[in-house]
């Protein structure tokens, strides 16, 4: 809902502002895939219908208030990730202070496993139900749901088997940033990162804002590199990757005006 009709009036959306939006998402995307910059395809996105949106009909056709609390999550979900995973790495280190290395090491190992997991649901709550925002806006503008928006079960799950198949083809210069570049995890500090993740993730889910994952586990990341100490973050890759985050939003939308105004030409 807040993707497809709470941030551009849907009643203005044309095929050629939903052509815009996705040309300019996905033209940020490719350029971050190819530097390998872990940055936010939501933003992207967000950018790329609020710019073909603008382009269309002004800013008489945005919806402030959708759009203001999704660029107030693109602060605060990375700023809460990494406050709470160093308080679930001072928590953790407090509680398992008599272990042995080796057991702790195996113990936050299955912990891990466990906290991907619930990370990996919470990324699925908040990520592919973007996309279905702009199909159904897209079905919606063009009278294919008969004035209701509803997301059709086809789009549900075309968006599921999108995203997962992008997820399984890989995107290795990207988890190479995030596994290694920023800060090198241990497993017991890839476990704070993923709890910390989990929380602000499925929390905004519930609370319907489209935050970043990408976002989130950067903050998270960081935070739990910091709680052991501040010099194991490689803070000059930490500020690149915050910079292409603030460029997101206003660099999609610029390609999606572009890319508006030559699918209206035609």
């Amino acid at each position: 809902d807040t993707i497809g009709k709470g941030l551009v009036d849907k009643d203005l959306v044309t095929p050629s502002v939903v052509f815009g939006a996705l040309v300019g998402a996905m033209f940020w995307n490719v350029v971050t895939w190819l530097k390998g910059i872990p940055s936010s395809s939501s933003h992207a996105l967000v950018g790329g219908i609020v710019g073909a949106g603008v382009a269309h009909a002004g800013l008489t056709g945005i919806q402030w208030t959708g759009l203001n609390k999704t660029l107030i999550a693109i602060v605060l979900s990375p700023t809460l990730g990494m406050i709470l995973s160093m308080l679930i790495m001072l928590a953790t280190s407090w509680l398992g202070v008599r272990a042995t290395a080796a057991g702790a090491e195996r113990t936050f190992r299955a912990l891990h496993l466990v906290s991907s997991a619930t990370y990996s649901i919470g990324h699925g709550l908040n990520d592919a139900q973007k996309t279905m925002g702009i199909i159904t806006v897209l079905l919606y503008s063009t009278r294919y749901l008969g004035g209701e928006f509803d997301v059709p079960h086809w789009v549900a799950i075309s968006c599921y088997v999108a995203i997962g198949l992008g997820t399984l083809s890989g995107g290795w210069r990207i988890i190479e940033t995030m596994g290694t570049r920023i800060t090198k995890l241990s497993q017991h500090q890839g476990f704070s990162a993923s709890l910390g993740g989990s929380v602000v993730l499925i929390s905004a889910s519930w609370l319907g804002i489209p935050v970043s994952t990408t976002h989130t586990i950067t903050g998270c990341a960081i935070g739990a590199g910091a709680a052991r100490r501040a010099s194991s973050v490689r803070w000059g890759v930490a500020g690149n990757v915050m910079t292409a985050w603030l460029i997101t939003i206003p660099a999609s939308a610029t390609v999606a005006a572009i890319f508006y105004w030559i699918a209206s030409a035609f």
